[in-house]
């Protein structure tokens, strides 16, 4: 994605703390902190429930990253509604009347059980002691996994959450909901990426008209915050710099790396913005 990374200007950064709340992901994807975590530059932190998934990351990763098997949330009992694939089922029951109108989805959201489960929320862990990144896909629960770890959201400087616009799963909160708190929490909304799209049934294949769409149905994506940037003076310096990396490293967002940088230079007495713009041609 990027043409280098940002520890070459920054390479007296401390590893970085990443907590991935839905950590597997499907089959050949990867996630976009992997670079960082191959160069020795970031920690690990994951939850999955699922016994397979789990083994897999466990098995993918090791030391020093550490995953755990919890269901996180908002520290109540809850049901946990399995479906016929994994990364469907959630801890909201499939909203049938909904998924039956999207071509495709009831195909892969199938009730195939029911469990009660235990949640556990982030600010009760105590491994958990700073984050810099939270990284949350977990099927519409991500709002009561972010209403559980006020202290990790405290420390973060960075979010990607997947989100819903239309209620896939019942009583789910939506993209609204989950901006709204985030907002009031110290974030600043940056971008929607990863846009899952739906083809109103019976259509099955829009075929030749596919080029032509003016207008298509919305169901998910992953949503990206940060810090807000106009209160970047109550942020450290290091968590400035790691913010920077993470949003070069992970986005290309060059603007937003720019600014932080900047704000970092102020106070250190340094130049890296400027060279940092100049070897990527940014107009100032």
């Amino acid at each position: 994605m990027h043409e280098f990374s940002l520890c070459e200007y920054l390479g007296d950064l401390p590893s970085l703390e990443i907590l991935d709340i839905g950590a597997i992901g499907l089959a050949g994807w990867e996630a976009c902190y992997e670079g960082l975590m191959r160069a020795g530059r970031a920690r690990l932190t994951g939850f999955e429930p699922d016994p397979t998934g789990l083994a897999e990351l466990s098995r993918r990763y090791g030391a020093p990253h550490r995953f755990f098997p919890s269901f996180i949330g908002d520290g109540r009992p809850a049901k946990f509604y399995q479906t016929n694939i994994s990364f469907t089922s959630s801890l909201f029951p499939p909203n049938r009347p909904v998924i039956k109108l999207i071509e495709g989805l009831d195909e892969i959201t199938s009730l195939v059980e029911v469990h009660d489960v235990e949640t556990v929320r982030i600010d009760d862990i105590a491994e958990i002691e700073d984050v810099d990144f939270i990284q949350i896909d977990i099927q519409g629960g991500e709002l009561n996994a972010l209403a559980g770890a006020e202290r990790a959201l405290a420390a973060a400087v960075l979010i990607q959450t997947e989100v819903e616009f239309v209620e896939i799963y019942e009583g789910q909160p939506l993209f609204a909901d989950v901006n709204a708190y985030l907002c009031a929490r110290g974030f600043w909304f940056v971008d929607l990426i990863d846009m899952g799209t739906g083809v109103m049934a019976p259509i099955k294949s829009l075929g030749s008209s596919a080029g032509k769409r003016g207008v298509s149905q919305k169901l998910w994506a992953d949503a990206i915050y940060v810090k807000d940037p106009r209160y970047f003076d109550r942020l450290s310096d290091l968590k400035l710099r790691k913010l920077a990396l993470l949003l070069h490293d992970c986005y290309d967002a060059y603007d937003l790396v720019h600014f932080c940088l900047a704000a970092a230079d102020r106070r250190r007495g340094e130049m890296i913005a400027p060279r940092y713009a100049d070897r990527l041609g940014l107009r100032l």
